[in-house]
């Protein structure tokens, strides 16, 4: 076996500018996959980092218009969401998991002792912070003690900490909300939101929702201490599963509309509510729905398809390097055919033969894909090191990508070794000393 690695080193050496630029092809292949794949990857992370900004598979419910008349009433009534739909949702809904009322106010006047300023503010559950991402770097998030006992207590958005705060931690501080006193108990870290439905989260407060149906009920004439703005809410995740299954089979835009209208959770949803509020179950239009987990599929497809793509233009790159390498391989064996001869006539069997051109094209393979896997993870190191943008989490290298890189490159290597190795092979001492002649 040291024999023959040997005499095929020494076969590869002797033509060195060839070998070179047959490696070279396969080296570009697998660079080329290692590359698309990992940008794939990192746009694929980013993304979804960025659509969790703004909650993990969460239906944001809000007041809506009837388009259909029902019970009596006119068409074009203005429904609206109360702390009783929420309750009605928790003890008769069979598909969400988490609900959460919020109460939102647009232009507070918030004053610590060092700066105010105008801030939009969210009423809240505890729960609301772990559907919408919520999450603390100072301090601590609302507790259930805090909605229980109605505390005046916020946290703040991390773009409002600094601007009442400045570079301090705002944590045990007190500021006022329109003249009332509240003590911060958290800040919320810096998030990389992008889409929002009532304002950018680094620029609000955060209060129990108790408190804040207290001090700051909705202010419009048909409101009421009870009314909200907004249901948040959280399938279980083998609902959300389900949501997936479905656009999966679905191929048409027409079917993606109508299960944002129409889909199982929203059905739902309508059917609790239009109980309580005198509307159509049927009519799409009496609730606002947002259910991101529709958004975050529809996503999921359009990254597969992308990935798809890459994986297509890496592979049939990579087989155009075997195919070089297979060209080489057949040149070798028509210059080498009177050695091929010699050795035959000296007692060299075929299977020995063909040991050699196989190994001699596997180690070609082997030596191209390990050089291009070497510069395909430099690079991608390399570019790592260059800041990123908010939608792209790097050149992401994953272990399924080596090791489909592995297994393609050893198909690739046997596909292009063989054909060669057998036609070196099959020729006879005879034929061999002939053709040379």
């Amino acid at each position: 076996m040291r024999d023959l690695i040997a005499q095929t080193w020494a076969n590869l050496r002797a033509n060195t500018l060839r070998s070179f630029l047959t490696m070279f092809g396969i080296a570009w292949g697998v660079v080329s996959f290692i590359l698309l794949s990992a940008v794939g990857e990192g746009f694929s992370r980013g993304n979804r980092t960025v659509l969790q900004e703004l909650g993990k598979n969460i239906v944001i419910i809000r007041n809506g218009r009837t388009s259909m008349q029902a019970g009596g009433e006119r068409a074009g009534r203005i429904v609206r969401l109360t702390f009783g739909d929420v309750r009605a949702l928790q003890t008769e809904s069979a598909l969400l998991e988490h609900v959460s009322p919020e109460l939102i106010r647009n232009g507070l006047r918030v004053k610590s002792a060092y700066n105010s300023s105008a801030a939009s503010m969210s009423g809240i559950w505890p729960v609301y912070q772990y559907m919408r991402t919520i999450e603390v770097d100072r301090g601590r998030p609302i507790s259930e003690g805090d909605c229980r006992d109605a505390r005046r207590v916020a946290v703040l958005g991390f773009d409002a900490s600094k601007q009442l705060f400045a570079d301090r931690d705002p944590v045990g501080m007190a500021v006022t909300v329109n003249a009332l006193p509240y003590t911060v108990i958290g800040r919320v870290r810096k998030k990389q939101q992008d889409s929002d439905y009532t304002g950018q989260d680094d620029g609000r407060l955060f209060i129990p929702y108790e408190t804040a149906r207290r001090d700051f009920p909705l202010p419009g004439r048909f409101d009421t201490p009870d009314h909200l703005s907004a249901i948040i809410a959280s399938p279980y995740p083998r609902v959300t599963r389900q949501v997936r299954e479905t656009i999966d089979r679905e191929t048409g835009l027409i079917s993606f509309a109508a299960l944002e209208a129409r889909g199982p959770i929203e059905s739902e949803v309508r059917r609790i509510l239009a109980a309580r509020h005198g509307f159509d179950a049927g009519d799409p239009e009496a609730l606002s729905f947002w259910n991101t987990a529709i958004e975050a599929v529809m996503f999921d497809k359009m990254i597969e398809g992308m990935e798809e793509f890459f994986l297509a233009v890496a592979i049939v790159t990579l087989l155009l390097g075997g195919i070089g390498v297979m060209n080489i391989m057949l040149v070798a064996v028509r210059e080498r055919t009177v050695e091929i001869g010699v050795r035959k006539a000296l007692g060299a069997t075929s299977s020995r033969v063909l040991c050699q051109f196989f190994a001699e094209g596997l180690l070609l393979t082997g030596m191209s894909g390990l050089a291009g896997f070497a510069v395909g993870m430099g690079l991608c190191g390399l570019v790592n090191l260059a800041p990123m943008p908010t939608r792209f989490s790097g050149m992401v290298v994953t272990w399924q990508t080596g090791l489909f890189a592995a297994a393609a490159l050893a198909v690739v290597g046997v596909a292009a070794a063989t054909y060669p190795a057998r036609r070196a092979a099959a020729l006879t001492p005879i034929e061999a000393l002939r053709y040379e002649a």
